[in-house]
């Protein structure tokens, strides 16, 4: 504490007839009880009246980012570092005889003085990363890597001026301490480092925030990021296990982050059905009549037939199928999906809707839906899906199709009846 301020005080106190050094062992007892007296009244008005005072104003407040300070009590902690600091000021002084004792409360005080200012800023600290979580700014700016790369700044500045005041001691005798003990501490908090330093690249980038659906099989995550630290990735998985990731794993492993999807608004479906190539024919006249009736080929079948009636006013012989154009049930089938999912209420209109025929395999002809719902959640998404199938499997044999299936059990012992009654 400034020594002049405390002569004033002493000159101030004798002032008013009170000795400031006494020597007697019981007058030096009361001056004591006194200081302590005062502090703890200093300690019950600022808490009662000050602090109770912002806390009321914080309440009718229509901003909420105060409210959060009041609730990691940062105010409240604030306030002991005032009865702390009269101590500090007034026990030298009434111990001004007693240098050793003087000295040792002087030092205990400061440093207690210390250790709850950085808990204060402690509390401001996780007060600032809630309003940061809160207000969604952890989805752009690793803030809770900050904030904790801050908080071990400062335990470790706390505890140099700590010992630096126990020891009586410049501070600065220990900081070139530590510049010796460097190569130590990057061993020591080689991760710490590593993940602040990714934790800026991920925030830089945008390839991580707490919320998004991320896919890593290598430490077999796929779920939603929880919390993004200074060294790790919290991501809760869909069955509810919890994976913790290295953050600098982020940054040199590869992953798959679902942002863009839950961004776009459109969740993409890309499945194929099986088409039994057997079942694949071309389309007779009744069945033209018969589907033509079908509300989504109304506008297809009659365009469609035109145009095959113009280009084949010329070939000859056309009675032969394989002669000119005609139309198949599989094309046909192919046009009322496209309508049908044009139509579909639950699927983007605005992003890439394709029926397409895939290559054929062994398991027939794959006929792929590639589209986007406009319902990202994941079970309406499903339910979606869900449907749009079992219309398709549904549909199928309105158009003498077939989905291609593996003979089961059922089918082998219809054939072996088969064989024993013929």
């Amino acid at each position: 504490m400034n020594t002049e301020v405390r002569i004033e005080i002493a000159a101030w106190l004798t002032r008013l007839g009170i000795n400031s050094q006494p020597s007697d062992g019981v007058a030096t007892s009361i001056l004591i009880l006194a200081c302590v007296i005062v502090a703890g009244l200093s300690y019950y008005i600022t808490h009662r009246f000050v602090v109770h005072g912002v806390n009321a104003v914080i309440r009718r407040s229509s901003v909420t980012w105060d409210d959060i300070f009041m609730r990691f009590n940062v105010f409240e902690r604030l306030a002991i570092l005032i009865p702390i600091l009269i101590l500090d000021l007034l026990i030298p002084i009434v111990l001004t005889e007693h240098e050793l004792i003087s000295a040792f409360i002087d030092r205990f005080l400061s440093a207690l003085l210390v250790f709850f200012i950085i808990r204060a800023v402690y509390s401001g600290l996780n007060a600032i990363d809630e309003i940061a979580d809160i207000n969604h700014v952890n989805r752009r700016l690793p803030v809770k890597s900050f904030v904790q790369l801050t908080k071990l700044f400062l335990f470790f500045i706390g505890l140099i001026v700590v010992f630096a005041i126990l020891a009586d001691q410049s501070p600065i005798y220990f900081f070139s301490g530590l510049g010796v003990a460097t190569g130590l501490v990057m061993l020591v908090f080689r991760d710490t480092i590593l993940g602040f330093v990714a934790g800026i690249q991920l925030a830089a980038n945008r390839m991580v925030s707490k919320g998004d659906w991320i896919q890593m099989d290598k430490y077999a995550a796929d779920g939603a990021v929880e919390d993004v630290t200074l060294t790790t990735v919290k991501v809760r998985n869909w069955d509810n296990t919890i994976t913790m990731i290295p953050a600098y794993a982020l940054v040199s492993d590869a992953f798959k982050n679902w942002r863009g999807m839950s961004e776009s608004g459109g969740r993409r479906i890309k499945r194929s059905i099986n088409i039994d190539v057997n079942s694949i024919q071309f389309l007779t006249d009744d069945e033209r009549i018969r589907l033509g009736k079908v509300n989504y080929l109304k506008e297809y079948l009659p365009q469609v037939f035109s145009e095959i009636s113009v280009a084949n006013a010329n070939v000859s012989d056309i009675d032969m199928k394989v002669n000119g154009r005609r139309l198949t049930n599989i094309g046909t089938f192919r046009a009322y999906l496209q309508e049908y999912l044009r139509r579909h209420d639950k699927v983007h209109k605005d992003m890439t809707l394709m029926v397409r025929q895939l290559a054929p395999t062994t398991e027939g002809l794959p006929i792929e839906l590639y589209i986007f719902t406009n319902d990202i959640r994941w079970t309406y998404y499903e339910a979606i899906q869900a449907d749009i199938f079992d219309h398709i499997f549904a549909v199928l044999p309105e158009f003498g199709l077939r989905a291609f299936q593996n003979p089961t059990g059922t089918d082998l012992r219809s054939i072996k009846q088969w064989t024993e009654q013929h």
